[in-house]
């Protein structure tokens, strides 16, 4: 295993372990990876150092497992004020919004057509469905995170 610091294009940095260098590459081609933070695509490899074993007596203990590491962020919890943001932003989109996926832009259509309840949806659209729909005159938003994706 392999931990590599990583970085999205927004300059977000974050870390992740990975079976092998090529494992990384391979998911990365593959377009499997995102940022933790803001869910973009585009992450790469940040400035890494590597880890050199001095031959002191402390580096080379058994670790402490009752002490917190400090060292590494807790990607769970924001680290600065947009995060947060973001973070309420998308628990209010998650809570008083329907998921409907990649039926986005069919669902957006329906409802400005009315053949469909107005409501409050979100999803998966491509760059040129939603200029599509703008360019119709159907209202949308786009959103500054990704979809959580259900695994059912």
């Amino acid at each position: 295993m392999i931990k590599f610091s990583l970085k999205c294009e927004r300059d977000h940095q974050f870390e992740s372990w990975f079976k092998s260098a090529a494992a990384f590459d391979a998911l990365a081609q593959a377009g499997h990876l995102t940022c933790a933070i803001c869910g973009s695509p585009e992450v790469t490899k940040g400035m890494m150092a590597p880890r050199v074993s001095t031959g002191d007596a402390r580096t080379n203990s058994p670790k402490d497992d009752t002490k917190p590491d400090t060292a590494v962020p807790v990607l769970s919890k924001p680290q600065s004020e947009l995060e947060k943001a973001l973070k309420a932003l998308r628990k209010k989109v998650e809570s008083s919004s329907e998921y409907v996926g990649n039926n986005f832009v069919k669902e957006a259509r329906a409802m400005h057509l009315g053949d469909a309840p107005d409501r409050s949806i979100y999803g998966e659209a491509r760059l040129d469905e939603a200029v599509a729909l703008i360019e119709e005159g159907i209202p949308l938003t786009p959103l500054p995170f990704r979809a959580k994706r259900s695994t059912s």
